[in-house]
């Protein structure tokens, strides 16, 4: 066996935020080019609800990365970033703002569940894809 490391373990905090940059930026396109077809194919309500499940997604790879900015200034012993207080509670604030949109988005536009669903997934799917190119890399 070879003892070369894992392209993980050399990963910096630089390399991390770019990948959380590009798996939102995955999540968006995934979100948008579908969103269209489903719209042209099935209707606007469901494109509108994988729109905004795409959304939530792409918000929720927003607020890990600023979490993880955070844990990584406290890891290296840095001092903590301001608005630390702020970030925490927009973490958790955004759980209460999401369940509000995603059941607004179920009495308003009245779209299939399943779209929305997929529109949530896209965030596993882009982060998967992002640490599958780490790895490959």
């Amino acid at each position: 066996m070879t003892d070369e490391t894992h392209p993980i373990v050399g990963l910096t905090d630089a390399a991390l935020e770019a990948t959380l940059k590009r798996a939102i930026r995955v999540t968006l396109v995934l979100g948008a080019i579908p969103a269209v077809i489903l719209w042209i194919a099935s209707g606007w309500r469901n494109a509108a609800m994988l729109a905004v499940g795409a959304a939530i997604s792409a918000a929720s790879i927003l607020e890990w990365q600023r979490l993880i900015r955070l844990f990584n200034a406290k890891l290296d012993q840095k001092k903590t970033p301001r608005g630390a207080a702020l970030v925490v509670s927009f973490f958790l604030l955004r759980l209460l703002v999401f369940a509000a949109v995603i059941y607004g988005s179920l009495i308003c536009f009245r779209g299939s569940v399943i779209a929305l669903l997929c529109g949530l997934a896209l965030a596993l799917v882009a982060i998967a894809w992002e640490a599958l190119r780490l790895l490959r890399d």
